[in-house]
């Protein structure tokens, strides 16, 4: 008979493949201890080591970010002057009520 689903948390999800790649006990052993299947197990530790990098990278998400709050201040600056030049082609000045 199939066990309900589990929904581990992040941090344990880290505590297993950190377990498996210490290489102090075996597959079997740490899927008894955590409860899980060594399949899973298989899993997290692959996809630890392949995200690895990303914990130490720090600049390349701090450039990405960088990059497009740049870009939308530049779309910022375009839209506020063309809804200014639209406002003076018309003729009219603000609509009362209106902010900005």
């Amino acid at each position: 008979m199939r066990r309900p689903r589990c929904n581990h948390s992040p941090q344990f999800k880290a505590k297993v493949p950190l377990a498996a790649l210490r290489g102090d006990k075996t597959l079997t052993e740490l899927a008894e201890q955590f409860d899980v299947h060594p399949n899973q197990i298989t899993q997290w530790r692959q996809q630890a080591t392949e995200n690895m990098a990303a914990a130490f990278d720090r600049g390349a998400g701090d450039a990405a970010a960088e990059k497009t709050l740049k870009e939308l201040h530049a779309k910022i600056g375009q839209l506020t002057l063309e809804v200014d030049f639209l406002e003076r082609a018309s003729g009219k000045a603000r609509w009362p009520g209106a902010r900005r």
